[in-house]
Parts: C-alpha cells; sequence; structure tokens
C-alpha cells in the first residue's frame, strides 16, 4: 500500500472530511478523492460512504485508518532516528505560534535558526495554542510555541513532549488619564469598576481573564473584544478601557496609553511543545534551542528594564 496514500486516509479520519483533510494536506478536495479512489482499488474494499452531503469511513476504512496511524508513527520514528544518527538538522521544520511569540521571539530565533542550519528550512505560521495543540498531535506541524497561565494551565494530551521557553510577565494597559495612571504598581481589585478589552470569547486567554478577575471577587464589564493586543491599546487610548497587557511582542506603546506593572505578577508561561517520537531529530532540538535562547535574551531584557 503506498504510503502517501494512507496518509491521505489517515488525515480524513483525524479531520473528519475530505475537504478539512484536503486543507490539512494542502492539496485539492478532488486530490484527496484521487488517492482514496486508488487505495480503494489497492486494497479491494470501500473505505468511505456517503452520510448526507459528506462521507463517513467504513468500518474497513476505520480498521486501515487505524493502522495508518500507526504507520506513519513508525515512519516518523524511522525518520526521526536517521536524522538523529546523521547528526544534522535538515530537510523541512513546520511551526506554530501564537501572534505575540511569532513577533516577539521567532524573528531572531529564525534567522540564527539559519545561519545555524543553512539546509534546514523552517516554516512559520501563526496560530491560537487551542488549535496548535491537536496540529501538532496530528502531525500537520512539527513544533509549536504554545502558552498557559500561572492560574490556569493548557490541558495537554499524552504523546507530546515540552521545554519551558520563558516567563512572560503582563501589566495593565490603560488611558494615560486613569485614575490609577501614575501608580508605580497595582492589584486587579482596583478596577473593580472599570470596563474591559479583552481577547474574543472563547479564546484561552478570555477564560483565563475571566477566571483571575472572578477570583479577584471581580465580575467583568467586558465592553470591547479583539483579537491583537495592537488593537487592544487602540481602543485603550481612546479611553474606552483597561485590559491586561502581556510584554512579549508588545512594542512601543501608543501615546495616550500607560502600562503599569501589577502587584502580584500575572506570568504566561511560553513553551515548546512537539510530538514525543520526534524527540531525537536533530531539527527539533536546534529549534528548541534557539528558541531558549530567543527567550533568556528578552528574559534579560525584561529584568534590567
Amino acid at each position: 500500500m503506498n504510503l502517501d496514500r494512507l496518509r491521505t486516509l489517515n488525515a480524513v479520519a483525524r479531520h473528519g472530511s475530505v475537504s478539512a483533510a484536503a486543507d490539512g494536506l494542502h492539496v485539492t478536495t478532488s486530490a484527496v478523492s484521487q488517492q482514496l479512489a486508488k487505495l480503494e482499488r489497492e486494497t479491494g474494499q470501500q473505505l468511505l460512504a456517503k452520510q448526507g452531503r459528506g462521507v463517513r469511513l467504513t468500518d474497513a476504512g476505520r480498521l486501515l485508518a487505524d493502522h495508518a496511524s500507526r504507520i506513519l508513527s513508525q515512519v516518523e520514528l524511522a525518520q526521526a532516528d536517521l536524522e538523529a544518527q546523521r547528526g544534522q538538522a535538515v530537510g523541512e521544520l513546520l511551526l506554530g505560534a501564537f501572534p505575540t511569540a511569532a513577533r516577539g521571539l521567532f524573528p531572531a530565533a529564525l534567522a540564527e535558526l539559519r545561519t545555524a542550519h543553512p539546509q534546514l528550512r523552517a516554516r512559520l505560521e501563526e496560530m491560537e495554542p487551542d488549535e496548535a495543540v491537536p496540529r501538532v498531535v496530528r502531525g500537520d506541524i512539527d513544533l509549536a510555541v504554545v502558552l498557559d497561565w500561572y492560574n490556569k494551565p493548557l490541558p495537554m494530551p499524552d504523546g507530546l513532549a515540552k521545554a519551558p521557553i520563558l516567563d512572560d510577565p503582563a501589566d495593565v494597559a490603560m488611558p494615560a488619564g486613569h485614575r490609577l495612571a501614575d501608580r508605580a504598581e497595582v492589584d486587579l481589585e482596583e478596577f473593580a469598576d472599570d470596563e474591559w478589552v479583552s481577547w474574543p470569547r472563547g479564546e484561552f486567554c478570555h477564560d483565563w481573564l475571566m477566571l483571575t478577575l472572578r477570583g479577584k471577587g471581580i465580575e467583568p464589564r467586558i465592553s470591547h473584544m479583539a483579537e491583537e493586543h495592537h488593537t487592544q491599546l487602540a481602543l485603550i487610548a481612546a479611553g474606552l478601557g483597561v485590559a491586561v497587557a502581556p510584554r512579549l511582542g508588545r512594542g512601543p506603546v501608543p501615546d495616550g496609553v500607560r502600562v503599569v506593572p501589577v502587584r502580584h505578577t500575572m506570568r504566561r508561561h511560553v513553551y515548546a511543545i512537539w510530538r514525543a517520537d520526534a524527540d531525537r531529530r536533530p531539527s527539533i532540538r536546534a529549534a528548541v534551542d534557539v528558541l531558549r535562547a530567543a527567550g533568556a535574551r528578552i528574559s534579560g531584557d525584561s529584568a534590567e528594564a
């Protein structure tokens, strides 16, 4: 049986549809359908059946998909072992990172990786942690940089390895005319009557903010929600609320905004994750090394500031 066709079947099983599998494999739906038709001819079994406007795996399809998952895991392990024996970081490395890490951590890390390992082709894609974790598990990407908070860990499935990159302190951003803007430190409880600018509902950081404020006895008044920190800061500059502002990738604060440290420091834990069966790949180790070096420089700069 052809390995690429088994990979296609595995993608359909993981993603749940032909179109989603095509997106995950970066091919057309027609290409997925052709690969599956060839696999059916190779096996002499019907692997897919129509279900409404979509398809489902038959019993034979599920059986073969389970084997395909194990086969592909063994192939990845073999590739990792061969790369480890060769002792060089080569080939392609697919990376994912949440936006502030992509902006504040990765440019220096990727430049260092290219210089140190010119035969390694690293490709970065921005994504939130709740998207990155399953994509690492599925094998869509090789390594991701994700985050959790000091009081809200990110659920992590079995089969993943991780390494800490840095701890990222977060301040409170407020309009320059806010009553607390000239303070050296603040407590979250002092913002009980303020309107808040948050991340979009359903995101990990939004859930963390609700949990944290309610833990301080504050029922949050969320007036605005924005994905990007720069958008949040623009809303704050217009006097429309306050927000938690992590330091990683924050860049210059716009006029009209003040950021003040919190007395009991709030921190995001930033770390890299990858599949444990790829742990011996030199390319994974090389990427982790440059990310940790970049994180150490950022932590040192933050301490000096």
